[in-house]
């Protein structure tokens, strides 16, 4: 019956995520073990999740994104992230470039999902991105994106809508790819 032992990841699982994500099998049981370690029930809250990914940005808050991340993850509505959903949180927000992580994107910033962005939208998001980004950073960002209003209008500003129109995934996903200005606005990556 798939996990019957608690301490191990199902096949059904393991076999879903090597298909679908960029992890090993043997990264998926080291995540799985430290995921039971930390979540002994097998789900994790969005306080867990939001201090967890705070963890990954500590010069910076990341309270306001990660609840937008945790959010456009919890497909079940419940509040809470079994071990799937988190692993497939992990991998979507990692970089690169394709159609699946432009469609997460979309979730992300389709706030109130229903299935189209307005411009108040990607101002709420740009805002939470903005946390993420540490302030002797933001000094050196170009004028026209130093602040969350300026960085949200130059992004819809590619998707050449009015400010009172909105955006269907599959143009957000089309303007994103065609451009990589407005990839670059979509996410922060941290200065290395």
């Amino acid at each position: 019956m798939g996990n019957t032992r608690s301490g191990v990841v199902s096949k059904e699982i393991l076999e879903e995520l090597k298909l679908n994500t960029k992890f090993t099998e043997t990264e998926i049981v080291q995540w799985y073990e430290n995921f039971k370690r930390q979540c002994p029930t097998g789900r994790i809250s969005k306080e867990e999740f939001q201090a967890i990914y705070s963890k990954f940005f500590p010069e910076s808050d990341a309270q306001t994104y990660a609840q937008h991340v945790f959010r456009s993850f919890d497909t079940n509505d419940d509040g809470t992230l079994d071990f799937k959903e988190y692993i497939i949180a992990l991998h979507m927000t990692s970089t690169g470039k394709t159609t699946r992580k432009l469609e997460w994107a979309f979730s992300l910033f389709d706030v109130d999902k229903n299935g189209y962005i307005t411009k108040s939208e990607v101002k709420e998001i740009c805002t939470a991105i903005f946390k993420l980004i540490p302030k002797d950073e933001i000094s050196h960002l170009p004028e026209d994106e130093n602040t969350p209003e300026k960085r949200a209008d130059k992004l819809w500003k590619y998707f050449e809508k009015k400010d009172n129109e909105r955006v269907a995934e599959g143009e957000f996903i089309q303007g994103v790819l065609e451009n990589d200005a407005a990839l670059r606005l979509i996410q922060y990556q941290p200065a290395k």
